[in-house]
């Protein structure tokens, strides 16, 4: 669609070299496309189609991602700098999302309402009409599906602004959604930089809602655009979320499952649980057990089935990351393990896993949200001080607690601030339940039914029969 003729260039972060050059939209490529999803929402048949109608369109487009699930896990691979095994469940869960909304399309259900008046009062959900995806690097398809499915599926019309890192997917999306029979202008893929593509959709009145996922300054100002216009606004932003380790559970398990929630997408996952404070009681077991876990993980080229942990996303990401480890010894901590790039790739945007020891509250590494593989481990005395230090933060994305003591595991997890807890386990995601977090972590819930809110308005109609 874009007419200017710019493109910018998408790098491979393992090797350190171009990967594609995409079209750039400007102000003018970005005014097109809002025109014409607006004549698609206003004129076209997709918001007057049945809801399950709808639903058949998601689930040919669900079909069509399995498809492709081998071309579309290499792509992936190949501009995040994730393992090619992530990449491929990451495929499959972007398929399960369009499948879940396939089925919830005709499942939004309004009340009737026992007013006083003779009449008959109900509601309904509508779509809200055009609406813009910001969608984030670190997850380009899976949270570009958790977005656009529930959006189609309400009768919405979509544009998605891809992350400039990472466009890739999100356009064979676009493709994959013109062959599974969305009509035209109803997902359109708007490639650019976020200062002019982005803000110029957050401040155009043609685009009733805005939803984004990313880091929780970018969101501050995104409310600020959308403020005079009173525009819709969901948010899934940064965290900095804790894993709470009591006595009694099986260390060895727990550590490994740190490792995975702390390293998993070398750490550039706002859930991923980079604090982990532990008993003071067990926590020299635990580092031991957490550290020989670490060393363990097998870093190396993504496309490599074999390989648990890629480079991070690009060069200037590297070394932000590396500044945090810097300052963080130099305030106190103990460097576990990790913190270099010794004995990694040449090619290659790498860091070891990083751990810190003897982590204190008054340090930026325990309190900014660092995005890499870095994680701190403090000490607790009670179960008291280990919730208030779980909660000292500007952040309440998710938490887990592992305990053996299900009254304990209980009262603790209760008492996070956190919009996704889990205990004895670290996972924060299902597509069934509702997805968001608490504080400076955003605004809304994403998957589970609770999606269908975020891309409908409700209206209630009184019919008077006396």
């Amino acid at each position: 669609m874009a007419r200017a003729g710019h493109v910018f260039e998408v790098e491979n972060p393992c090797r350190e070299a171009v990967l594609a050059q995409v079209t750039r939209f400007d102000a003018d490529d970005v005014d097109q496309a809002v025109a014409s999803a607006r004549r698609a929402f206003d004129t076209g048949g997709w918001p007057r189609a049945s809801a399950t109608a709808r639903g058949r369109v998601l689930l040919a487009l669900a079909a069509k991602v399995r498809e492709q699930a081998g071309d579309l896990a290499r792509w992936e691979t190949r501009q995040v700098g994730k393992p090619i095994r992530d990449a491929i469940n990451e495929v499959h869960a972007a398929a399960s999302c369009f499948e879940f909304y396939a089925g919830a399309a005709n499942k939004v259900y309004g009340h009737t309402i026992p007013v006083s008046a003779a009449g008959l009062d109900f509601t309904e959900r509508i779509p809200l009409g055009v609406v813009a995806l910001i969608v984030p690097w670190n997850f380009p398809l899976l949270i570009a599906a958790w977005k656009v499915a529930p959006a189609l599926a309400a009768g919405n019309v979509v544009l998605v602004k891809p992350a400039s890192y990472t466009p890739l997917t999100a356009l064979l999306l676009g493709r994959l959604g013109t062959e599974a029979g969305l009509p035209a202008g109803v997902l359109t893929i708007v490639p650019g930089p976020g200062a002019e593509v982005g803000e110029r959709l957050i401040e155009d009145r043609r685009v009733d809602k805005v939803a984004f996922t990313g880091e929780t300054t970018t969101g501050t100002r995104i409310l600020q655009l959308a403020a005079p216009q009173i525009k819709r606004v969901s948010l899934e932003l940064g965290g900095k979320s804790p894993t709470l380790v009591f006595p009694g559970v099986d260390l060895d398990r727990v550590a490994a499952l740190a490792v995975q929630s702390a390293y998993g997408n070398a750490g550039q996952d706002c859930c991923a649980r980079s604090r982990i404070a532990v008993d003071r009681d067990i926590y020299d077991e635990f580092v031991e057990a957490f550290c020989r876990h670490v060393r363990a993980l097998h870093v190396g080229d993504p496309e490599d089935p074999a390989t648990e942990l890629g480079p991070l996303v690009s060069g200037p990401h590297r070394e932000r990351v590396m500044r945090h480890v810097t300052r963080g010894i130099a305030d106190g901590a103990e460097l576990l393990v990790g913190g270099s790039t010794e004995g990694l790739p040449d090619r290659g945007y790498y860091l070891a896993p990083t751990a810190l020891g003897a982590a204190e509250a008054r340090m930026d590494i325990v309190r900014e949200e660092i995005f890499g593989p870095v994680t701190t481990i403090q000490r607790f005395a009670s179960e008291q001080e280990a919730i208030e230090m779980a909660n000292d933060t500007v952040y309440g994305l998710s938490g887990s607690v592992f305990s053996r003591d299900g009254g304990q595991a209980l009262r603790v997890a209760r008492q996070l601030r956190a919009g996704v807890v889990s205990v004895n386990s670290i996972k924060s995601v299902h597509i069934e339940a509702p997805f968001g977090g608490f504080k400076q972590s955003g605004l809304g819930r994403e998957l589970g039914m609770e999606a269908m809110e975020l891309y409908t308005e409700l209206r209630n109609i009184f019919i008077e029969v006396d």
